[in-house]
């Protein structure tokens, strides 16, 4: 069954028209379409019918109610179905165009122009931190060029624990939108910097400590920073350079209260200068190495 769009029948463009409108409306295409004006013409007739039938409905208020309901879904359909045919004629139009001469009718009136809704872009740029303002949380104050030349600064809430290249979003900071568009977004990313004693590798943090050779040799108890205050090591007896000791749950913050490990590695230094005394230590050692090894041979 074909729906009839009984506002287009009466000559009316939508469903905006009053009861009056209506009316005037019926009077100007029943008087057109009369019978007795046309001399018989069957298919006018059937028009004159249709126009009866539509005025019937819409000067009913109940019933033009519930048509308004079946004439959205028909009308929204059809519109629809037209825009599909427009873009298809358009879309072989720039085809054959392009085949033909190369060039596309894609062009855009100013007019035009002024009525599509443009969302502005987003900014993105980056700050560092290191690993202890990253781990505790710190703010910063950032100073960005604004598009009109004038500088803005905005407070930097950085959390603690934060993750190595997560950003922080400023909503509606970025470039303005056009035509009603919305602004975009100020992106900041967080790029995690080491310091002199602490490099971080995914969630874990390296940390090298210098102990020297009598260190290294007797063994000893030491502190040692980590990134939440100082912790106790044992340093064994006959421990070489490299070495590596893990402290498990001393690392970087992954989340839900977890962490990663903090690896300490040792390095044994020599001391640049030496006293007298020292260096007699040293040759004593050297000459009780030596006939160590004249004894083991």
């Amino acid at each position: 069954m074909n729906f009839k769009d009984y506002y287009s029948i009466l000559g009316l463009e939508s469903n905006k028209a009053t009861a009056n409108e209506i009316k005037i409306a019926y009077r100007e295409q029943a008087k057109k379409y009369h019978p007795d004006i046309n001399g018989g013409n069957t298919d006018l007739e059937e028009k004159f019918k249709d126009i009866n039938e539509a005025y019937k409905i819409l000067s009913d208020s109940k019933a033009r109610k519930k048509y308004d309901r079946s004439w959205y879904i028909y009308t929204e359909r059809k519109k629809r179905v037209q825009s599909k045919k427009v873009e298809e004629k358009k879309t072989f139009k720039e085809k054959l165009l392009t085949i033909l001469f190369g060039i596309t009718s894609n062009k855009v009136t100013k007019k035009q122009e002024r009525k599509i809704t443009v969302d502005g872009e987003n900014i993105e740029t980056e700050v560092n931190v290191n690993i202890v303002e990253a781990f505790n949380g710190v703010n910063k104050k950032l100073k960005l060029l604004a598009v009109d030349g004038k500088t803005r600064t905005f407070n930097l809430n950085i959390p603690a624990g934060i993750q190595n290249g997560d950003r922080i979003r400023f909503v509606g900071q970025g470039k303005p939108g056009k035509n009603g568009g919305k602004n975009g977004d100020l992106l900041v990313k967080i790029d995690i910097k080491n310091t002199k004693d602490f490099k971080l590798k995914g969630a874990d943090i390296y940390k090298e400590i210098n102990i020297f050779p009598w260190e290294a040799a007797l063994g000893n108890k030491i502190t040692v920073n980590s990134l939440d205050g100082e912790i106790a090591l044992v340093i064994p007896k006959g421990t070489q350079s490299g070495e590596k000791f893990t402290v498990k749950g001393k690392g970087y913050k992954i989340g839900r209260g977890q962490r990663g490990n903090l690896y300490i590695i040792t390095k044994i230094i020599v001391p640049k200068e030496l006293t007298e005394e020292e260096k007699e230590l040293y040759l004593k050692l050297k000459n009780l190495k030596k006939e160590k090894v004249k004894i083991g041979s």
